[in-house]
């Protein structure tokens, strides 16, 4: 048997109330073990001390005494779970700020950026088969042979700056 077994099953074994085959285990223990011995001892002078106390009686009048002061405690308040469990009060008002953080500051909490859908968002949309493969394109040797295609612009305004000479549906000077 070890020290921590000994000390678990030390006071039965003291009190008389552990049986007959616990007992030898702490006996044979206490006979090689000076620690446990030691503290054995030391526990049975104490309850010597305490038997030899005079016993004292309470009065008469102690126990409805004490259940009248008792009954007179005021009654627990609704928020008395909070009180002996501080960490837990903590935590839940630091969720609760944090949730109020979130909603407030969430960006699809905003309406005014969720609301507004701009047509060049998605411009990128239409292109998307060539931007998937845009890394196979970049080295693709056949693309440089290819001559350059010009981007769709709309025509350009006539010049208002010069005269413009009526045209007499012909071909020229008669």
């Amino acid at each position: 048997m070890k020290c921590e077994d000994v000390s678990k099953e030390l006071i039965p074994y003291l009190d008389r109330r552990a049986n007959s085959a616990l007992r030898m285990e702490v006996e044979d223990h206490l006979a090689t073990c000076p620690a446990c011995h030691a503290r054995a001892e030391e526990f049975r002078r104490v309850w010597t001390t305490l038997d030899e106390a005079p016993l004292v009686e309470p009065s008469l009048g102690f126990d409805a005494r004490l259940r009248e002061r008792i009954a007179a405690e005021p009654g627990p308040r609704w928020f008395h779970w909070l009180l002996p469990q501080p960490r837990l009060a903590l935590s839940l008002a630091l969720l609760l700020a944090m949730g109020l953080w979130v909603v407030k500051y969430s960006p699809s909490a905003r309406q005014e950026d969720a609301a507004v859908v701009k047509p060049q968002d998605f411009d990128a949309v239409k292109d998307l088969g060539v931007i998937e493969n845009l890394d196979v394109l970049s080295k693709f040797d056949a693309l440089s042979e290819l001559a350059p295609v010009a981007s769709a612009q709309p025509p350009a305004q006539p010049d208002n700056s010069q005269p413009s000479q009526p045209n007499n549906g012909g071909g020229g000077d008669m």
